[in-house]
């Protein structure tokens, strides 16, 4: 099979999986003995390995950050238009690790993995994780790979807030932070959203309490309604109002709607359409823990007793910040709130609000100004570390 590869893009490329054998103490005071991190990586590491930047990766993501798989030339990676020789993220002068967390479910080990005491399936004995232990297992790829600073640690969403943990955890080994449409911490409404769709999870009858393994089912029903919540708090109303209106499908013969229940508008099958085909590739467990350490994160807690400002006053790094108009999730105020601690701390930061019409998914679309921002972020990187 023949695939058509751009000059801009990265590639045909496969993971590496990296197994780690030395205990991971987890912030619920748990730990793993071992396990195993889905890892991929783009353009060369140069000798002094002071070009390295880490991608960390928001809800559903996972390493494949960037080019083309090649047992399946439609899985493109899901930031392929940052990342790549050319572009915002330019692999001809960064070495880029695209990273899957632990917990996840693209090859990391996860709820679906095999407990080694047990031989089975972890299911949901599998051990809460939180942002924080994933930015202590990514420290350790960090070692594997021989990398003593990262030139940039970047992430949207989820992947800010792992973005700014390295700089408050190994505030030496990140020399620049770029968080995009993230925050300091969840919102009580964003918890809410949070736990209906875990409810809508948990109460499925193939749920099994985790252990859906077991009985050869998959709680697509309950992942299906937990998707297409979640998808609508990514877009804006008026992106979902551009794009479905209040366009009606069915008609009788006669040219009249029929009435009913089913699938009657647009936005409906767009929506069922996402959650059916996101139950057909997720894990339900990864979608517990995942959102559950979202909702966890929340530095200003952590450190100086609520005061955001405490937790980030022994910084290192220097900040790329950008936010996007008519994201409701994680909404421009979130964003602010970080700026100005950072500024109260004299820290280094750059922001960009960014009016874009989509919403949260603005951070994973082609928005010239946007990447624009991020082109001549990195630029200056390179510039200063003579890439």
């Amino acid at each position: 099979m023949s695939i058509s590869i751009s000059p801009s893009s990265v590639g045909l490329v496969r993971p590496e999986y990296i197994s780690f054998s030395e205990p991971l103490v987890l912030s619920s005071g748990q730990s793993l003995s071992e396990y195993t991190l889905a890892v991929e990586t783009y353009g060369t590491l140069n000798e002094d390995r002071s070009n390295a930047v880490l991608i960390c990766h928001a809800l559903n993501a996972s390493h494949h950050v960037a080019g083309i798989n090649p047992d399946d030339p439609k899985d493109i990676g899901w930031w392929d238009n940052m990342v790549g020789p050319g572009k915002p993220v330019d692999t001809n002068k960064f070495y880029v690790i695209g990273i899957n967390n632990l917990g996840s479910c693209f090859g990391s080990t996860g709820p679906a993995s095999i407990n080694p005491q047990t031989g089975k399936p972890w299911g949901a004995s599998f051990p809460v994780v939180t942002v924080e232990d994933w930015v202590n297992a990514q420290a350790r790829l960090a070692d594997y790979f021989g990398i003593k600073q990262f030139a940039a640690v970047m992430g949207g969403s989820l992947g800010g807030m792992q973005a700014l943990s390295w700089a408050i955890q190994w505030p030496e080994r990140v020399e620049h932070c770029v968080v995009i449409a993230s925050t300091p911490s969840l919102s009580a409404q964003n918890i809410a959203f949070n736990e209906v769709a875990r409810r809508a999870i948990t109460s499925d009858p193939e749920f099994h309490n985790g252990s859906f393994y077991a009985y050869d089912t998959v709680p697509s029903a309950g992942l299906s309604v937990a998707r297409m919540l979640g998808h609508i708090t990514y877009l804006s109303d008026d992106d979902m109002s551009t794009k479905f209106g209040r366009e009606r499908r069915n008609k009788a013969e006669d040219g009249r709607y029929r009435y009913g229940f089913d699938v009657e508008f647009e936005v409906e099958s767009y929506l069922r359409y996402q959650g059916e085909k996101f139950s057909k590739y997720f894990d339900a467990n990864t979608y517990l823990l995942i959102t559950r350490a979202l909702d966890y994160f929340d530095p200003a807690r952590m450190y100086g007793d609520g005061d955001l400002g405490q937790a980030l006053k022994h910084l290192k790094s220097r900040f790329l910040t950008v936010s996007f108009t008519t994201d409701w999730r994680f909404p421009p105020a979130m964003m602010r709130e970080l700026v100005q601690a950072l500024l109260k701390n004299q820290h280094e930061v750059t922001y960009a609000e960014i009016d874009a019409p989509h919403g949260h998914d603005a951070f994973l679309l082609n928005d010239s100004t946007y990447h624009g921002v991020v082109r001549g972020y990195f630029a200056k990187i390179a510039k200063e570390r003579a890439l």
